[in-house]
């Protein structure tokens, strides 16, 4: 069997009797779904929004950093999970401290999805249904490997007021990394940096990519961006930003979307 020790090294043993779960990260209540655990789940964040419908029937708790810790504490989970990056390092303090079992996630890499997969399928016996995924998600990156991605510069910006991208080390800079592309800037201590959007970063770009999460940019931004930036507009594409940050079970349309979209921007007559 394999490994069942999540992202902060503590191994979990598979449960005895059906688990009540509250997932606090909005893709891995996904991969839950996914994995044929619907019945189980009791709990989630309202930012948990896949797969509709069957996901609003699950009682929200709140944000991802800010929730209703009664109301969680009243759903009397066996288990909760939680993600590095999304949930305070308090609050999976204050949730080992009353006694809860608690799973925690950091995938940083695409290739990841495989034992994350496997790490919640062991613990809640769908392992047949996790080793699926692994298939599916094994192919798919295959299939995106078989192209020979020219490689690009790329701005991928998730906020603005105040400008906000994504360095090399995350998990968004290596799934553009399999299409070739390497994330701006080249070094950053931080891993969502500030960015100050100088001439000498725009002009090192190839393509300046604005996500729809967290910050929702629409036509209209890139528009502005540029006029104001003074950037052409066939430089500036918006993109899906579920497909590239989100883990879990949607990697897997993930990849697909992602070779997609590059072909198209390496082909803009293409429609394949």
């Amino acid at each position: 069997m394999d490994t069942l020790t999540d992202a902060l090294g503590v191994r979990h043993t598979p449960m005895q009797t059906p688990a009540r779960i509250v997932s606090l990260v909005p893709s891995m209540t996904e991969l839950l779904f996914a994995l044929g655990l619907a019945e189980q789940i009791v709990g989630r964040t309202h930012y948990c929004i896949h797969p509709q419908p069957a996901v609003a029937a699950i009682p929200s708790v709140g944000g991802t950093k800010k929730l209703k810790y009664a109301r969680l504490r009243a759903l009397q989970p066996t288990h909760v999970i939680l993600n590095i990056d999304e949930n305070p390092r308090e609050l999976a303090d204050r949730l080992l401290a009353d006694g809860f079992q608690v799973i925690v996630t950091h995938p940083l890499t695409p290739e990841d999805n495989p034992p994350l997969y496997r790490l919640l399928g062991g613990i809640f016996h769908r392992e047949a249904e996790a080793e699926r995924l692994a298939v599916e998600f094994a192919q798919t990156l295959a299939e995106l490997r078989q192209t020979d991605w020219p490689p690009k510069k790329v701005l991928y910006l998730i906020w603005r007021k105040p400008w906000m991208g994504v360095s090399r080390d995350t998990y968004i800079a290596r799934m553009l990394a399999l299409v070739g592309w390497e994330t701006l800037p080249a070094e950053s201590v931080a891993r969502y940096p500030e960015l100050e959007l100088d001439r000498a970063l725009l002009d090192a770009a190839d393509l300046i990519l604005f996500s729809s999460e967290p910050y929702r940019f629409e036509m209209a931004d890139l528009e502005r961006f540029a006029r104001e930036y003074d950037c052409p507009l066939e430089e500036l594409r918006l993109i899906d930003g579920e497909m590239t940050s989100w883990y879990g079970n949607r990697a897997i349309a993930g990849l697909a979307y992602l070779g997609h979209f590059a072909r198209k921007v390496c082909n803009p007559g293409s429609v394949t």
